[in-house]
């Protein structure tokens, strides 16, 4: 397929994965046991005030008819009205969106800053005492939850040592970047360890190739064979790779926001859950997953970028 072709016709392609994952959604919030309006309510709200929230918000529409209505305020670029916090759910998220975007952003940068040394340590010296540490770290690290780890570093560099904040996200750029810190480094530490073991043995693969040998034949020196062919080469599998965990980072923004207190969007996701807000949990899970589809989207460009050899 042509490249062009591609771009256009692609992002097409991903809309029925976004129509579908809108129902499941719509589906899902609305089997929590509990009623919003009872729970915004409390105990001794009278049958007159609930149903005059009710109709307030569209809730004592039928399922289908408040989903259409939903559908139809994605297309008009609204998510609906917040239940628990009374403004557009769009502003709401708008408020939350950088502590999230500085949290996955900061976390794939320090996760390629970690990976790309480790795994050219450990495949060009294969079989060393660094290669048997790096993989035997990166196996332990796949196992390790986010909480806990996130929960040690806060032990070691916020209590013991006092260098970085507990919780919290800060206010000046610096403040922020300084609270940014532990949070972005739990979520490095799990995504590397699963990029290393793969661009090792892509790496390894790669130094063993019919054009890394004829690199050689020529003349060049290791180093350019390995920078020039062999890691490009390398980085479209874990380009693929990390374009396919972006989505586990992205959900797992709600559990590391919860363990650092930052108010982010997956704060107000859990939030929106324990009140049945809806609106809320409707607009951010679907600003999740777009983000989601377009990383991957961008992620099959990227590839065809790096190695032309790679049909579309």
């Amino acid at each position: 397929m042509n490249r062009y072709r591609f771009v256009l016709y692609r992002p097409l392609q991903l809309l029925p994965v976004l129509v579908g994952i809108s129902i499941i959604t719509f589906v899902l919030i609305r089997s929590i046991p509990g009623d919003p309006v009872r729970v915004l309510l409390g105990p001794r709200s009278t049958p007159s005030a609930i149903e005059r929230i009710r109709e307030q918000f569209g809730l004592n529409e039928p399922l289908w008819v408040q989903y259409l209505y939903f559908v139809k305020n994605l297309f008009h670029g609204e998510m609906g009205r917040s239940i628990l916090y009374k403004v557009d759910v769009l502003k709401l998220i708008v408020s939350r969106i950088e502590p999230t975007l500085v949290l996955v952003g900061g976390s794939v940068l320090l996760a390629l800053a970690i990976t790309i040394p480790l795994a050219t340590i450990a495949a060009r010296r294969r079989g060393s005492l660094a290669d048997h540490v790096i993989r035997l770290v990166s196996t332990a690290g796949l196992g390790l939850p986010a909480f806990w780890l996130g929960i040690m570093l806060i032990i070691v560099f916020s209590v013991q040592l006092d260098l970085f904040p507990v919780s919290g996200y800060g206010r000046t750029f610096l403040d922020k970047l300084h609270h940014m810190v532990l949070p972005c480094l739990t979520a490095a530490l799990a995504l590397s360890a699963v990029l290393t073991r793969n661009l090792r043995a892509s790496l390894l693969a790669e130094l063993n190739s019919d054009q890394a040998t004829a690199a050689r034949a020529r003349g060049l020196p290791e180093n350019q064979v390995f920078w020039r062919h062999v890691m490009p080469n390398s980085l479209v599998p874990t380009i693929n790779l990390l374009a396919i965990n972006i989505g586990w980072l992205i959900s797992g923004t709600v559990v590391l926001e919860s363990v650092f207190a930052i108010p982010g969007m997956g704060q107000l996701l859990v939030r929106g859950i324990f009140t049945r807000d809806y609106m809320v949990v409707q607009g951010v899970a679907m600003c999740f997953a777009l983000a989601t589809v377009m990383v991957n989207f961008l992620a099959d460009i990227l590839t065809v970028t790096a190695d032309p050899r790679v049909k579309l």
